[in-house]
């Protein structure tokens, strides 16, 4: 007796396309989640956000990044102005590197590219080594685009295109408005614009002072820091960062370079272990934000930052 058609087994064919299409939906949804991972650095919770200083808190333009975007923004930042380059210049290097790396340090690229900027060994750009440090790479590309005649004139796109020979070079306008929201914040501009949540930890164990005074001199130079420390630099140490103005053809005196200081200590949080940062009478700490601190407490002025390392 024939089979009716609601009796009938499905056919190999159909059997197959069924397991295959269950297959690639499963295959799509690990590739949404692995994006998802790869765009906020696989950190959860782990958020850093800079807002704009117009409009009560919480009105405005934000944008969200990972700590470690955060700190490669840092860096980008306090080598510019290190430099004696403006706000604009800091502007078009963190637009550029949005655009080439989301502001990662990567190893991978078009041909050899390589780092934040995607500067390639092959062109002249330094050793793979060079290119794959933050500071150098921040360096060589300042030094180019201070070579473009009326750079800080320029619409960004151009003034990026001229230093990067870039095959997308409009694709740098669509990251204009967030760098220069982050330029604002970590050239010291705009006051405690920048803050980041209680899991930015991405190193674990004590803080270390003397990690942290390095890293202030390979970003801000030799200057930033007195010529003689105090010795016994131990967890849980502060690390305290007198505040002088710089040159910067836009420089607002100490109170913006406080904030700088400031900014990047915020930033490299949770590279560095740090859980309290004090300047100005505003203290962030690690899970609380920026919040203003009781005079009883005599919390520094505007001449140092203070740095606590957690323990």
């Amino acid at each position: 007796m024939p089979r009716t058609a609601s009796s009938a087994s499905p056919r190999p064919g159909r059997s197959r396309f069924l397991r295959l299409t269950a297959a690639f939906a499963v295959l799509l949804a690990l590739a949404g989640y692995l994006a998802v991972q790869y765009v906020s650095g696989g950190k959860g919770s782990q958020r850093c956000v800079v807002r704009s200083a117009d409009g009560p808190e919480g009105e405005g333009h934000t944008y969200e990044m990972t700590p470690e975007q955060a700190s490669n923004a840092a860096v980008v930042s306090a080598v510019g102005t290190t430099r004696g380059m403006p706000e604009r210049a800091v502007t078009i290097a963190l637009a550029t590197a949005l655009q080439e790396s989301a502001l990662r340090n990567i190893r991978h690229g078009d041909r050899d590219s390589l780092g934040l900027f995607q500067q390639r060994p092959s062109q002249g750009w330094g050793s793979p080594k060079q290119i794959m440090d933050p500071v150098y790479a921040s360096g060589q590309f300042y030094d180019h685009l201070a070579e473009v005649p009326g750079y800080s004139r320029l619409p960004l796109t151009v003034a990026a295109q001229r230093v990067q020979r870039s095959g997308f070079p409009q694709a740098y306008a669509k990251h204009e408005p967030d760098a220069a929201l982050l330029a604002a914040a970590l050239t010291g501009r705009a006051p405690a614009a920048l803050e980041c949540s209680p899991g930015t930890a991405t190193a674990t164990g004590p803080g270390d002072a003397e990690k942290v005074r390095a890293e202030l001199v390979r970003s801000f130079g030799r200057g930033v820091l007195p010529k003689t420390l105090a010795a016994g630099a131990q967890a849980g140490a502060t690390v305290t960062v007198p505040v002088r103005p710089v040159a910067a053809s836009d420089d607002g005196g100490a109170p913006r370079r406080g904030w700088e200081l400031a900014h990047w200590a915020v930033a490299r949080a949770g590279a560095l272990r740090i859980d309290r940062v004090s300047y100005a009478g505003r203290v962030w700490t690690a899970g609380g934000g920026w919040r203003t601190e009781s005079a009883e407490r005599d919390e520094p002025g505007t001449t140092e930052v203070q740095i606590r390392l957690a323990q």
